[in-house]
């Protein structure tokens, strides 16, 4: 896990050096298997989405890779399945809704390798409690399986709106 951890780095840490690297050519321009690739990634990652949206998790950790690794909030959360044991799964347990709004998703694909960012706003009504209001970002490191693109490394952060 640390490998691929670090694989995810240098890919985000080169991307980030090359002004140029996160904007996609025309989509004219484009190969028709990369944009297959690309539908294909933003799918599993609507699939992601959705499931959160519905506030069932059931099914989801097929989008992810077994050594999968989940960083939130400035945290380190393990893999996706202790993530959704101790984080995820009880959090979603006490929402009464959860809601995106604004979402936008870039995708890049690089051999085995794509590289998603994810930016949005979203809306949860805890069952007690007061609502939250967030803006946030995601940065997704997929690999191509011979079951389909999962996800290897997520990495989330939110922030409360300016203003609010």
């Amino acid at each position: 896990m640390l490998m691929t951890t670090m694989i995810a780095a240098v890919m985000a840490a080169q991307a980030a050096a090359d002004p140029h690297a996160a904007h996609a050519p025309p989509v004219a321009a484009q190969s028709a298997p990369e944009n297959a690739d690309q539908n294909a990634v933003r799918a599993v990652l609507a699939r992601y989405k959705a499931a959160i949206e519905r506030l069932d998790a059931t099914g989801t950790e097929s989008l992810f890779t077994e050594d999968s690794a989940v960083f939130e909030t400035g945290g380190v959360e393990g893999s996706y399945k202790e993530y959704l044991a101790h984080h995820l799964g009880p959090e979603l347990a006490a929402f009464r809704t959860f809601a995106f709004s604004d979402y936008t998703v870039a995708v890049r694909i690089e051999g085995d390798l794509a590289l998603a960012t994810e930016t949005y706003n979203y809306r949860i009504e805890p069952k007690t409690g007061e609502i939250a209001m967030r803006k946030g970002v995601a940065t997704s490191v997929l690999t191509r399986t011979a079951a389909g693109w999962k996800i290897l490394v997520m990495h989330n952060s939110a922030r409360k709106p300016k203003g609010s």
